[in-house]
């Protein structure tokens, strides 16, 4: 089996990849990656690296500030011709409209795309590509995400948060002393999305024990150790130091790369996502702006967190189960979606006729899983789940969000959700397990009192 967790950046990255016992053979598309202090004077290195000549700078008005004049500088100092474009607005979505806006300034002479940014323009740019069949590159601005080295984007598609499976970017420099000038909210929201990692190898495993999906053990074991250098680094984050920010830069590409050796996002994210997806999505539904993705996953983690808890004491009960999946009406069902969704309901429901989530033959086959092999879940949750105190502790001392009142995020909108996040995609989660025993009232109903 690889020893993922104890091969350098350099290693995981290498094109040939590697030949693993999951049946798998596991490869990150990187040609070339650097993290550190200044290394952003690496552009035309990384650009020769990937045997291109004319890149497309694409920007936001906040991050051609911060690095995108710099880069263009660069370039033109080393004869290297290229196009840019800064995405007007000081906030903007991983929508349509923004890929689309890219495309109708895109140079076509340009043989590549050079993202200068973290979550939003990184995944535009890997939509981007992939459609129009360039390589992409990134000079990350921020430690807020762990998507800079994955092969997927977190996208609104008709205002329904989906991930679309594309390419990794080809180069990534994150030079750690513009990383350590972010603001301070976007390196909270990188803790945000690393920590929710202990519930995303979880609810993997736990998924491979109820649904059969593929797991990997050297994916989830490298996980684990990007996860442990950012813990690590926690405490150097109120501090903007530049050594813990490239710990923690280094911990989001591990990440990203333990994706892309899946070919899905189950290494990177659990149910803790789904708060995020859902509140993103209600936002869009009433055209309100919603807080960083790495803060909200923060919070859906404490919140997952005490969901375990509470699950943790539960013995299930077949008869309760059954029941539950007896009572099953589809009306009702409908109704509850298009309350909590809104316009965007009938994609949701398109998404069950295709699923069958709801099918009672599928509810028994996963509950006879879940009967039989419940020592073997209370397993992974003891194996992959820290105590709930301690982790409190390490992500409230850097004065990050904790709670859904912190994000302006109502309890009622946070039991919705819980419940809706279920329906959002066909990834079975601690909610879809909660909801085959039976037990969704009941933990919808916990979480009012302790959200």
């Amino acid at each position: 089996m690889p020893e993922f967790d104890k091969m350098s950046l350099e290693a995981l990255v290498r094109p040939e990849g590697y030949d693993c016992e999951c049946g798998k053979h596991h490869v990150c598309e990187l040609k070339y990656l650097k993290i550190g202090r200044g290394v952003v004077e690496n552009v035309p290195d990384m650009i020769a690296a990937m045997g291109k000549k004319k890149p497309f700078v694409v920007c936001d008005e906040n991050t051609y500030e911060v690095a995108g004049r710099r880069v263009c500088e660069i370039l033109d100092a080393a004869g290297i011709a290229h196009g840019c474009y800064v995405i007007p607005g000081k906030r903007i979505s991983p929508s349509e409209w923004e890929v689309g806006s890219v495309v109708m300034h895109y140079d076509p002479s340009c043989d590549m795309l050079l993202a200068v940014g973290s979550g939003v323009i990184n995944d535009t740019c890997k939509v981007l590509g992939h459609a129009i069949g360039v390589p992409s590159a990134v000079v990350g601005t921020a430690p807020s995400m762990d998507g800079y080295a994955s092969n997927s984007s977190s996208m609104e598609v008709n205002h329904v948060k989906v991930s679309l499976y594309n390419h990794c970017p080809e180069g990534i420099l994150l030079d750690s002393e513009i990383l350590a000038q972010a603001p301070m909210r976007m390196l909270w929201a990188g803790l945000g999305d690393m920590v929710a990692k202990y519930i995303a190898i979880c609810e993997w495993r736990i998924s491979h024990i109820v649904t059969g999906e593929y797991y990997c053990e050297s994916i989830a074991q490298l996980m684990r150790a990007a996860l442990k250098k950012v813990v690590d680094a926690a405490d150097g984050i109120p501090k903007r130091d530049p050594d813990a920010v490239q710990s923690i830069a280094e911990g989001l590409v591990i990440a990203g790369a333990a994706m892309a050796y899946a070919e899905v996002s189950r290494p990177a994210s659990g149910l803790e996502h789904y708060f995020s997806h859902m509140w993103e999505m209600m936002a869009l539904e009433r055209g309100v702006p919603y807080d960083l993705h790495g803060i909200q996953v923060g919070v859906g983690t404490v919140l997952t967190m005490k969901i375990y808890r509470k699950l943790r004491e539960v013995v299930p009960d077949r008869a309760k189960a059954e029941a539950h999946m007896k009572a099953f009406d589809r009306a009702a069902w409908e109704a509850q979606v298009r309350r909590i969704f809104g316009k965007t309901a009938g994609e949701i429901i398109a998404i069950e006729d295709k699923t069958r989530k709801n099918d009672p033959a599928r509810h028994a086959a996963r509950l006879d899983n879940i009967i039989a092999h419940w020592d073997e879940i209370l397993r992974a949750i003891d194996e992959e789940l820290p105590d709930y105190d301690q982790l409190y502790s390490l992500m409230s001392a850097t004065g990050m969000p904790m709670t859904p009142a912190d994000i302006d995020i109502s309890v009622e909108d946070t039991v919705n959700a819980f419940i809706g996040a279920r329906d959002i995609r066909d990834k079975y989660l601690s909610c879809s397990l909660i909801w085959d025993l039976g037990l969704t009232d009941e933990f919808a109903a916990y979480l009012a009192q302790v959200a």
